[in-house]
């Protein structure tokens, strides 16, 4: 997700080889959801409040930011505790036409207002930026597994998903207490592997928490590399994180809010198979890669 120059804890990826996955990637975004579209980050040299379509900026609303929930699995929709915010976010336009006019998620969102309900958009959380309690974890891919073996795919896939605003300060399944009064429960899809888009060579993303203040090699969390490795995803009562292919947060922060793109805290995640041709993936961590 002039030019800010973007560290990705890859040193070995090029910016061209970015802008083509990015450039492949466009062609099929409007086709499908916006956290299993993007294959790859790319950035405009100038991103303003009007970004291109397929994307839309929705300016001064309520809104609820879950890329840095968790979720709880029902009946194969995942049930995400996502924080609800206001201000400006962005999202794939997910258009349909009404009679009157053409509406997009902006549109849809607006009308939550006062109809009970909020859509789920994006917005670059801001306690993954360096020094802060978060982090963004890549469950690898083919060209950075190394040693191990590529990630199982399976997170929720929230971009659109509708959120009900009586869900705040109520209690729901899978998570502890109440909700706060600045939370909200989502429902969205689960993606996975066969999921287009859901991943690339590089993997795939989830947020996780992250200890600034533990030494160094210690500050990224094994809970949130766990996450990597769901066994059953679509299993009654499975938790699982919100994610997107690697990348997508830095684009859409871009987009977004522009240059320059904020150091963020970022982990990288390894897995292994047990011996044996249906053997269980674990994953943990890696390494920090944050710069």
């Amino acid at each position: 997700m002039g030019s800010p120059r973007i560290r990705t804890g890859y040193p070995s990826r090029t910016l061209s080889k970015i802008m083509r996955w990015f450039l492949k990637a466009i062609s099929v975004m409007a086709a499908v959801q916006l956290f299993t579209a993007v294959s790859a980050f790319g950035f405009h040299p100038d991103p303003s409040l009007d970004p291109e379509p397929p994307f839309v900026i929705c300016k001064n609303q309520q809104y609820a930011l879950c890329a840095a929930a968790t979720c709880f699995v029902y009946d194969g929709v995942a049930y995400c505790k996502c924080a609800i915010l206001q201000g400006d976010s962005i999202s794939l336009q997910l258009s349909y036409s009404n009679p009157v006019s053409e509406q997009n998620v902006c549109d849809v969102n607006r009308q939550g207002k006062t109809n009970g309900y909020m859509v789920s958009t994006f917005s670059l959380p801001e306690n993954v930026e360096k020094g802060g309690p978060a982090a963004v974890y890549t469950c690898p891919g083919s060209a950075d597994a190394g040693s191990g073996v590529i990630a199982p795919v399976a997170f929720g896939q929230c971009d659109g998903g509708i959120c009900f605003k009586s869900s705040t300060g109520q209690k729901f399944p899978g998570f502890a207490g109440r909700l706060q009064d600045d939370e909200i429960i989502c429902s969205c899809p689960i993606s996975s592997d066969a999921t287009p888009g859901s991943s690339d060579s590089l993997g795939y993303q989830v947020f996780g928490p992250y200890h600034p203040a533990a030494p160094k090699g210690s500050r990224c969390d094994a809970s949130a590399c766990a996450s990597c490795s769901v066994a059953d995803p679509t299993a009654n009562g499975a938790a699982l994180r919100v994610g997107a292919a690697t990348g997508v947060p830095k684009f859409l922060a871009l987009q977004l809010d522009g240059p320059p793109l904020p150091d963020i805290n970022e982990c990288l995640c390894t897995c292994t198979q047990a011996t044996g041709p249906n053997g269980s993936i674990s994953c943990t961590v890696a390494e920090d890669t944050t710069p």
